[in-house]
């Protein structure tokens, strides 16, 4: 999906979840910290909203924030073109968000993780648990006293809150990460990317 379709899509959505939840743009300004202006611009399709924008509007439409950027499609299908998601990039890691999903306790959010060889990637750690499939390549991750290897079709489930690494053996990783972490705590994506916060 190209950004302007991603835009078109943003703005239907925006229209229709605030139609079905009776909110005006005031309300939906109030609860999202957003200027109603830049709200009518993202309704209208104009405007290029930041990751945080849309972090913010779903909290304030508690929707999962691929409810706000998939296609609507038949009822209880989420389509997500990954030409259109914004890419999330580290020194060793690029991240397309896949889906968030919002649930009572915890937040689960589904990332197409690619890590570039010969780079590191270090969290100081964070709430939650880490899982992992790897499809392409060979990949070390986990606590950094005792990192698992991974090869493709191999998967990794551990907590996250002691210092973790990723990093690829040989050459280029392409994987699924899937961040499990209790709702009230911030995405640890965010926290590695305080620009979007």
């Amino acid at each position: 999906m190209a950004q302007l379709e991603a835009v078109g899509v943003l703005a239907a959505n925006l229209r229709a979840l605030r139609a079905d939840q009776g909110l005006s743009l005031s309300e939906v300004a109030r609860r999202s910290g957003i200027a109603k202006g830049t709200l009518s611009q993202l309704e209208s399709g104009v405007g290029n909203p930041t990751i945080q924008t849309v972090f913010s509007l779903s909290n304030a439409l508690q929707v999962p924030v691929s409810t706000l950027l998939t296609e609507r499609t038949e009822p209880d299908v989420v389509l997500v073109r990954s030409a259109g998601l914004e890419v999330l990039s580290s020194n060793a890691v690029d991240l397309r968000m896949l889906r968030r999903l919002d649930l009572t306790s915890a937040v689960l959010e589904v990332y197409d993780q690619r890590v570039r060889p010969g780079e590191v990637q270090h969290s100081h750690g964070h709430p939650g648990r880490e899982h992992v499939v790897v499809t392409e390549g060979t990949l070390r991750v986990g606590p950094v006293d005792a990192p698992y290897e991974l090869g493709p079709g191999d998967y990794v489930c551990f907590p996250a809150q002691g210092p973790h690494t990723y990093e690829t053996v040989g050459g280029p990783v392409t994987s699924v990460l899937l961040l499990e972490y209790p709702s009230e705590a911030e995405s640890p994506v965010l926290r590695h990317h305080p620009s979007l916060a």
